[in-house]
């Protein structure tokens, strides 16, 4: 049992988002399960744990006692913004906008700043939405607030009063959740997003009073698995979103954001534009032609990050594993042989960012021979296979695999992934809907153009392109070409980051590996910070062994 908080500081942040992406991670399938609205597509839980977990990766390390609840809080802000993902993730981001808006310039953040925090997260998340509903996220999030500057308005108030006072409001929020929406109504159960906001702010409370609420007998509602349900909706057929879009605009302004608005609002629903830093948005919707809201964003300015998901398809493909990281290959479309996505992968968190979405994956530390992929291969109940090989085998035994798997009559096309991260890029565009040629064309495009590197010790004396290394060095690695060699692990990274980003590039993917140091991540996002200001950085829990970290450049 942790100690209470008389204010809120940037240690007590830190520890509110270790907690909440924790909590996450345990809850996330009984998130997905009550996912019904706006459309029932299971991902809500996903959604908010990588939203928060990109957010995460922005603040410094336990060691950085120096930080600040502004510090925190604006880094938050800014990693939940540029890892958002899904409707629910955009509102949370835009919810961290809001608290970091609120306590800007503050050391520690008393029982008043709290409660002003958290109303004007809720003011900027309405604003941020073109119709916001009741019986939503949006709603347990005004409860939320108004429970705290209720609260903060009382006496003697504490921050342990105001942020329990505020979880509590949002507890009783989520309950009617159920009767302020018919499609949650029929499905008989709460609201996936307001159930994940109420696990983040029984985090806080925790956090400040140092117990998490028991709310099993308050969410009893909540608990209740949801598998299809059918959707009462007044909607023709034709008004059903078929596809999610989202992209971040940059290089527009204000009015052009508000006529991207309008566009989009004619075009489809579950519209919400938030604004981040130098003039960038983020921009996400519902709709049934998800070109012409690709179009539409043109108008307002320089695209990138546009990422456009099929519930069809998604729905399909979940419909066929569980809820855990066990995925079945997805499908080419309705009445066709299904299509499998074969990756080698080594780590625990590596795996579980391509089972997530939805390829196979044979671990790379189980590979000794060939032979084994070649079994992996022919476990697979799809006679179309693409693989993935990130680097773990030769080009000899990929010749050889695919060879040997088209006598015995499977289609296997292997793909020029040379590492994790490249693979991830050309995961991220796999489309099963398109020809297979087409689509191995798109995904091997996808990794060619992420520049990768890789950090590790040296093990041995041996000469390379910039010099001899000796036993323990520090190597930096562009591709598969030692480019740095430095006795401090930091100096080697930071110099690598700026010799692959001299050629350009907007994103920085970090996969840790499981022998990576302490504050590695979190000095390296700092070098970013000051040298490479105009980069955006997510970083995974990778867990290989074969690197300390593996870096792509997108």
């Amino acid at each position: 049992m942790l100690e209470a908080e008389d204010t809120v500081d940037g240690r007590a942040l830190r520890r509110w988002v270790e907690f909440g992406v924790e909590a996450l991670e345990q809850r996330r399938a009984e998130i997905n399960s009550l996912n019904v609205f706006p459309v029932p597509d299971g991902d809500t839980g996903n959604n908010l744990l990588i939203t928060l977990q990109a957010a995460a990766a922005r603040i410094g390390g336990p060691a950085d006692g120096a930080l600040t609840a502004s510090d925190v809080a604006e880094g938050l802000a800014r990693g939940a913004f540029a890892g958002a993902r899904g409707n629910s993730g955009i509102i949370l981001a835009q919810a961290l906008r809001g608290v970091a808006d609120a306590v800007s310039g503050l050391t520690t953040v008393g029982a008043a700043d709290l409660a002003a925090a958290l109303s004007n997260a809720a003011t900027l998340v309405t604003g941020a939405l073109s119709a916001p509903a009741k019986g939503t996220i949006v709603s347990v999030l005004e409860a939320a607030a108004d429970g705290a500057v209720r609260a903060a308005r009382q006496t003697d108030a504490t921050v342990c009063d105001v942020v329990a006072a505020s979880a509590d409001a949002a507890a009783e929020a989520l309950q009617r959740t159920t009767t302020q929406l018919d499609v949650l109504a029929e499905a008989g159960v709460v609201d996936a997003g307001g159930l994940g906001l109420l696990v983040l702010l029984d985090c806080l409370v925790e956090v400040t009073t140092g117990t998490r609420p028991d709310r099993r007998m308050v969410l009893a509602g909540a608990s209740r698995p949801v598998v299809e349900p059918e959707i009462v909706d007044d909607r023709d057929d034709s008004d059903q979103q078929e596809y999610e879009v989202m992209y971040l605009v940059e290089s527009s302004d204000g009015a052009r954001i508000d006529t991207l608005r309008s566009a989009l609002d004619a075009l489809g629903d579950s519209v919400a534009i938030v604004a981040g830093e130098s003039g960038c948005w983020s921009v996400h919707v519902h709709c049934c032609d998800p070109g012409a809201a690709v179009e539409a964003g043109l108008a307002a300015g320089a695209l990138r990050r546009i990422d456009i998901t099929c519930f069809a398809l998604e729905s399909a493909r979940r419909g066929c594993g569980d809820s855990g990281t066990t995925v079945v290959p997805a499908y080419t479309g309705a009445g066709e042989e299904s299509r499998a996505v074969l990756a080698v992968v080594g780590g625990d968190g590596a795996a579980e960012l391509f089972e997530a979405e939805g390829a196979q994956v044979l671990r790379a530390e189980e590979i000794s021979v060939p032979d084994e992929l070649l079994s992996a291969i022919r476990a697979l109940p799809s006679r179309d296979v693409l693989v993935l090989p990130n680097g773990a085998l030769s080009a000899q035994d990929v010749v050889a695999v695919g060879a040997r798997a088209r006598r015995e009559g499977r289609e296997v096309m292997f793909l020029p992934s040379s590492s994790v991260v490249q693979g991830l890029a050309s995961l991220a565009v796999h489309d099963p809907m398109r020809a297979t040629v087409d689509d191995a064309f798109a995904m091997s495009e996808a990794a060619s153009c992420v520049r990768w590197g890789s950090l590790r010790y040296a093990n041995e004396r041996a000469l390379t392109w910039v010099g001899t290394c000796e036993p323990g060095d520090s190597l930096g690695l562009a591709g598969h070409d030692v480019v740095v060699i430095e006795h401090d692990l930091v100096t080697a990274g930071a110099s690598l980051l700026d010799r692959i980003l001299a050629a350009g590039g907007e994103l920085v993917t970090m996969l840790v590996g499981a022998d990576a140091p302490d504050g590695l991540v979190e000095q390296l996002a700092d070098h970013l910070d000051r040298r490479h200001p105009e980069i955006d950085v997510v970083v995974y829990q990778g867990g290989q062994r074969s690197d300390l970290l593996q870096l792509g450049v997108e």
